[in-house]
Parts: C-alpha cells; structure tokens; sequence
C-alpha cells in the first residue's frame, strides 16, 4: 500500500519535510504522494508519519495503490577463518 493526499489538502507543508523517502511533493496545485516512493514509513516509523502530522487530516492509505518493497540495511559481509 502506498498513502495518497486526498482534496481536503490546504498546502499547509507539514507532511513534505517529515517524509523519509521524499515521496511528497508540490505539483503547482496542492501535494503528492509517489506511489513508487511511499512505503508508509515501514522501517523509519510504525505508522506513516504524514497521516500523523497532517493537521486536516487528508492523507489516507489507499490498498490499491502498489508501494515498493520496505528499503532495508544492506547486509554486513562476515569473515569465515
């Protein structure tokens, strides 16, 4: 799932600076979200920190909207001897 700003959005720029993944944006008329870039949080808040912060409460989490994979820490090479 990927969340989406719905129409109640006044452009208030609360959520845009606290995205982790930089999936928010201005696109002239009000914010975005990038379903390519959305991943509600998942590694850097237990629930996404938009909703949270969004003072009109405009951003939902929609289940159709495909999210990619949670980013996860590259893994450490260890030293067989």
């Amino acid at each position: 799932m990927a969340c989406k700003i719905n129409n109640k959005c006044v452009n208030c720029e609360m959520c845009e600076p606290d995205c982790p993944l930089g999936a928010i944006s201005f696109n002239g008329k009000t914010f975005v979200i990038d379903p390519g870039l959305c991943t509600e949080c998942a590694g850097f808040y237990p629930e996404p920190h938009c909703i949270s912060v969004c003072p009109v409460k405009c951003i939902k989490r929609e289940p159709d909207r495909k999210a990619p994979p949670p980013k996860t820490p590259p893994q450490q090479a260890t030293t067989l001897k």
